[in-house]
């Protein structure tokens, strides 16, 4: 017998499921002001053609997608401790955008772009195999009810999808605050056999990485007890 929280098996992962779900959200001033003034800075436009990593960044480094970056600011301290690194990040929702555009300009975190569109496309369209070093995803929307676990961006198709555009050796680090999903995130990238778990742990689950921030709703949630949980896995 199955419950809300058992593990589900893959749902077809139909083209209409996107890495995003379009929310209201509201643009401050200062947000809305950081298009005009560091948009033309830090934001990509999409386009189907492949990018050229190194013009758009203004240097040859190792590059890393950001998947679903909220409102920026794990993002920001990422690129800040991780400064050799190129953080191409992928987010939909204007209010997120606005506000890592303020902290790259006001900040000068150069080694930040920002792709406004759903990165399924932008990977598909904008990034050959074998293109990225890593890959981020933190707190991807768990969709709590069962009826809804088949629009969870975890599936084995999507996670195929990643690790062919990751490079040998390269990283994919998924994290969660959801146990149910953490366990589905396991099995699922688990069996992607392009994939190897870095975790020591017979959980399957790895530390924290040093340079994965604690933000202020995950600091909330462990000072209450909840859990959180990271997967670390490598490309074969």
């Amino acid at each position: 017998m199955t419950t809300p929280d058992t593990p589900q098996p893959d749902a077809p992962f139909m083209r209409v499921i996107k890495t995003y779900v379009l929310r209201a959200g509201r643009m401050g001033p200062g947000q809305t002001r950081a298009f005009d003034q560091f948009g033309p800075q830090f934001l990509v436009p999409y386009q189907p053609e492949r990018l050229d990593a190194t013009a758009t960044f203004g240097r040859a480094a190792p590059l890393i997608l950001e998947i679903g970056f909220g409102m920026g600011d794990a993002t920001a301290k990422i690129a800040q401790t991780r400064p050799d690194d190129n953080f191409l990040c992928c987010e939909v929702h204007a209010p997120g955008v606005g506000a890592l555009l303020k902290r790259c300009g006001e900040e000068g975190i150069g080694n930040i772009r920002i792709v406004q569109h759903d990165a399924i496309e932008v990977m598909d369209h904008m990034l050959g195999d074998n293109s990225l070093d890593g890959v981020h995803i933190f707190f991807p929307d768990p969709w709590h009810k069962s009826r809804h676990h088949k629009r969870r961006l975890i599936q084995s198709p999507f996670v195929n999808r990643l690790a062919h555009h990751i490079k040998p050796g390269g990283y994919l680090h998924l994290a969660t605050d959801w146990q149910p999903y953490a366990e589905q995130m396991l099995h699922v990238v688990s069996a992607e056999p392009l994939l190897k778990n870095t975790a020591t742990d017979a959980s399957g689950f790895a530390p924290k990485p040093s340079y994965r921030p604690l933000t202020k709703f995950e600091n909330r949630g462990l000072k209450l007890g909840h859990g959180v949980w990271d997967l670390v896995f490598t490309k074969v």
